[in-house]
């Protein structure tokens, strides 16, 4: 390693460890805090610091359960909430009885986080803790996201955003920690899969569930199955669109999507992307 790269490898982790020592900060002035927690990258590295910094009696991780909510991330947040040390509650959500979010508007996430936050400070307050916390990171602040507006609105923090903690250095402290989510792709609410104005339902949602489940038991890890009416949209990585374009893997997946109530089943050539399902509003829907 030359010594400018070994200068800038320097330079990068001392930058990280600042925002990891901030991040500890945060968590010292919230003194004893209820985490968000989905067991995804951003979520599990929260509850993993803020373990460390103020021990297990003063952090107790909460995950919203709703049918948005896949059976398996449930089962993977109990797993890794109890591997990490932490207690686990899970809070049942009702968003499904809000006909806002049940239209599917493009802020349905505020509908959804609103229901979820207004649920947790009520937490808050029962246990006699003093914050609650979330996994917001920086990039997330570049996007448009509504359930953000909610967080602010009820005063949830955001330790990895307000530390400066981006996407890549949430996954690279979570690989020094040893954490089995440094990698973990993103798993958004299944009620992101489907068409934005189409309403939603519990049945739309287990049959994403099923599908994407499906696809992963191939291997296919990093996937989406976007809901449009009787048409099943696949995104996946460029790199795996000519694998499941073959015979064996395409007759296979028609097949299995087909009996789970598809009548149509498409590939998508552009690959698999994050917030594709706004792509389709006019930029006066999307706000921008």
């Amino acid at each position: 390693m030359s010594g400018e790269v070994l200068a800038t490898t320097q330079l990068a982790a001392s930058e990280l460890d600042l925002k990891l020592a901030r991040m500890r900060d945060i968590f010292r002035s919230l003194e004893r805090v209820a985490v968000a927690f989905s067991a995804g990258a951003d979520s599990t590295l929260v509850l993993k610091v803020a373990l460390d910094t103020l021990g297990p009696q003063n952090v107790v991780a909460v995950t919203g359960r709703s049918d948005s909510l896949p059976a398996a991330e449930l089962e993977a947040a109990r797993e890794l909430a109890a591997e990490c040390g932490a207690e686990h509650v899970v809070l049942d959500t009702e968003e499904f009885s809000d006909p806002n979010y049940l239209a599917n508007p493009i802020d349905r996430c505020y509908y959804c986080k609103d229901e979820l936050y207004s649920k947790l400070a009520a937490f808050v307050a029962e246990r006699g803790l003093k914050a609650a916390v979330n996994g917001v990171n920086r990039d997330d602040l570049k996007d448009w996201r509504p359930g953000i507006r909610a967080a602010e609105e009820h005063l949830v923090r955001a330790p990895c955003a307000e530390a400066g903690l981006t996407k890549s250095e949430v996954r690279q402290l979570s690989a020094r920690f040893g954490l089995p989510t440094f990698d973990k792709p993103a798993t958004p609410c299944l009620s992101s899969r489907v068409q934005i104005g189409e309403p939603i339902t519990p049945g739309k949602l287990r049959m994403i569930e099923r599908a994407e489940a499906f696809l992963r038991s191939l291997g296919l890890r990093e996937c989406r199955v976007r809901h449009h009416g009787q048409l099943a949209r696949i995104e996946l990585p460029p790199d795996r669109l000519e694998e499941v374009m073959g015979p064996p893997l395409r007759t296979l997946i028609d097949a299995k999507l087909r009996e789970i109530g598809y009548t149509w089943v498409a590939v998508d050539l552009r690959g698999f992307r994050s917030g594709s399902m706004v792509e389709m509003l006019t930029p006066a829907r999307r706000g921008d």
